[in-house]
This record gives structure tokens, C-alpha cells and sequence, in this order.
């Protein structure tokens, strides 16, 4: 199944434990309910809701790149190039900051069930678990690798509430694995739903398949040799892809990787933090024509440590971004983190890297 290259621990640290509670850790996982709540629970970092409309104007020459060329003769004039200046400063600090995708989070309705098909069809290892009786939710962390050095998952289980709305906006996650054929086979065997058989790839020659797990999220398999990151990828749609790859390049200072499939009709962008086949990415899929999806309430967020949480702020309001929740330490605790919205809606957090360190600690 999936063969992993040991990695040596990063200097960007994984955030082990995130959650949404005052009381809890990080402050990541979902804030409990009794029913399926259509928005993201974290409480203190806002309800989700579209953005679109925010990523007009106002992102205007930070999110081109554009600069002011004026002369500085009068104070207007000195003030702007100033203001130009600082714009840049922030946006070449992104590009040095020590950033890695820490991990994603998402809801599902049966948290043994789940495990149960991560670490047996998947080959996943639980991480750790952990109950939160007086908030009424329980996390459980998997992956192939200790959450310091690997991109990992985070479940998160509120009580009384078995299922959620997927939405048409999540793709899905991605699985890189040696023999496809032999995986398909063993998830089958398990009782697992395969939904596309093993075969190339439309438009290209990687072998893929598709299978879900058992609240309907879908896992992409892709055959590839030995990796440091089995769990490679995170697919969402959006809406304006040149206008999304500007966004994640400026404000989260990722690197990109095109592929655009017009007899399919869709353009892919893998946006990440070093080489797709070491590193797990992001891949926005744009489908010709498409501007605006239903994002449900099952998927949450991604995780991402940085040095500086209030940089990085900064740094995504200067690219016109909404920023969700102010940087600063979580209530309670000295974890500092920061939260926004991308273009379309997608909920990212930052969390200082050694703050992150002492959690662990």
C-alpha cells in the first residue's frame, strides 16, 4: 500500500492540536452542536461566508504586484511611495517565511468507524486521540507520520451529529501509493466504495483511482514511487482560478504548478511549498464556466505555520484577503494564530511556528 520515505523533522512545525474551543489547545477542531451547523464553528475566528465581493478593488496593485511609479516632491506623493514600500517589504517577507502545510480539518459523523477505515484500508496510522466531554466534541488525529514533520488529518466528531453536507465545492484528498491495483483491492475487500477503477489519468498517463470513505469524502489514489508525504493533496474548487493563484502566491507566498485540460474542460493549479512528489499541495480546480459552489458544512480548514502570525496578517489584507480572525495569543493560552478567508471562501490558519513548538512540549 502506501511506502513512506523517512523525513527528517522540519523547521516548519506541524500543528499537532488545533481546536476551536477557548479551553482547548489550538483551537482548530469544530465547535460542538447538536445539529449540523452550516457554518464553521470556530468561534472566535467568524462565521464563514462568501467573499467574492471582496476581492475586487481593494486588493488592487498588492494583489496585481503593480507599484506606484510617482514622484516624491510632495508629502502625498512621499507618503505613497512609502506606503509602496511597506507593501513590498511584507510581500518579499512572505516569500523568506518558513510556512508548510500543517493540517487539514474536517467533520465526519462516526469517529470509530472513521479510524477504523483510515488505518485498515488506508494504511493510516492514529496519531492520537482526544475527548472533549464540556464542549461536546472528539478529535482524533491520522496520518503516515508524526504531525511535526508530515501534513496530517484532523477528525473532528461533535456529538449527537452523524452527518454532514459535503457540498459541491471539496474535491477531494489525495493518497500516493505504490501498487494502486493492490490498494483498490484490499478497500474492497474491506467493505470500501471504490467509485473509479484504477486507469490513467484523463488527459495525461498517471495511474489514478477513486475511492470514499465512509461519510462520503473522496480520496483520490495516485501511483507513485516512495514519498515522504503519502497524503499529498487537498482538492477545492474555485471560481476564478488566475485571480486564486495570485492570492495564494502573494499572501500565502506558495509556489505554482499549472495544468489545464480544455477537451475536459477544467484548469488545475497545484499551489504549495516545495515539490509536488515530496510535499503535500493544495490543487484548485477551475471548471470552465463555473464561478460559485456550495461549500457545506462538513469540511473546515487547513492549517499552515508561519514565523510571524502578524505579518502574515498583514500580508494577506494587503492582497485583499478577509481576515477572519486577529492575529494574537488564543484565550487561555500563548498559541498565537490568525485566520482568513481566501477569494472563495476557503478558510485558512496561520499559527506561529514556536509557539506551535512549545504546544508540543
Amino acid at each position: 500500500m502506501v511506502r513512506v520515505i523517512p523525513m527528517a523533522s522540519s523547521i516548519r512545525p506541524s500543528l499537532s492540536s488545533f481546536r476551536f474551543s477557548a479551553t482547548s489547545r489550538l483551537g482548530l477542531s469544530v465547535s460542538p452542536s447538536h445539529a449540523p451547523p452550516r457554518r464553521l464553528a470556530f468561534s472566535h475566528l467568524g462565521s464563514v461566508v462568501s467573499q467574492s465581493q471582496s476581492f475586487g478593488m481593494r486588493a488592487s496593485r498588492a494583489l496585481r504586484g503593480e507599484s506606484s511609479v510617482t514622484a516624491a516632491s510632495t508629502p502625498g506623493n512621499m507618503a505613497q511611495a512609502s506606503t509602496t514600500a511597506t507593501q513590498e517589504n511584507v510581500l518579499d517577507w512572505v516569500k523568506q517565511d518558513k510556512r508548510r502545510l500543517l493540517h487539514v480539518v474536517y467533520r465526519v459523523g462516526d469517529l470509530d468507524r472513521t479510524i477504523k477505515f483510515y488505518t485498515e484500508c488506508l494504511g493510516m496510522k492514529l496519531l492520537r486521540k482526544r475527548d472533549i466531554p464540556e464542549e461536546k466534541y472528539t478529535n482524533a488525529f491520522l496520518g503516515y507520520g508524526p504531525e511535526d514533520s508530515h501534513f496530517v488529518i484532523e477528525l473532528t466528531y461533535n456529538y449527537g451529529v452523524d452527518k454532514y453536507d459535503i457540498g459541491t465545492g471539496f474535491g477531494h484528498f489525495g493518497i500516493a501509493v505504490d501498487d494502486i491495483a493492490k490498494t483498490v483491492e484490499l478497500i474492497k475487500a474491506k467493505g470500501g466504495k471504490v467509485t473509479r477503477e484504477p486507469g490513467p489519468v484523463k488527459g495525461g498517463s498517471t495511474v489514478i483511482a477513486f475511492i470514499e470513505d465512509p461519510d462520503g469524502y473522496k480520496f483520490e489514489l495516485l501511483e507513485r514511487g516512495p514519498t515522504p508525504e503519502p497524503l499529498c493533496q487537498v482538492m477545492l474548487r474555485v471560481g476564478d482560478l488566475d485571480r486564486s493563484i495570485s492570492f495564494y502566491e502573494k499572501a500565502f507566498g506558495m509556489e505554482l504548478r499549472t495544468r489545464d485540460n480544455p477537451e475536459y474542460k477544467y484548469t488545475i493549479a497545484m499551489m504549495g511549498y516545495g515539490p509536488e512528489d515530496k510535499n503535500a499541495v493544495l490543487e484548485l480546480t477551475y471548471n470552465y464556466g463555473v464561478t460559485e459552489y456550495d461549500k457545506g458544512n462538513a469540511y473546515a480548514q487547513i492549517a499552515i505555520g508561519t514565523d510571524d502570525v502578524y505579518k502574515t496578517a498583514e500580508a494577506i489584507k494587503l492582497c485583499g484577503g478577509k481576515i477572519t480572525r486577529e492575529p494574537g495569543p488564543l484565550p487561555g493560552i500563548n498559541t498565537k494564530i490568525t485566520a482568513c478567508l481566501d477569494p472563495d471562501g476557503w478558510k485558512s490558519v496561520f499559527v506561529d511556528n514556536i509557539d506551535f513548538l512549545k504546544e508540543l512540549e
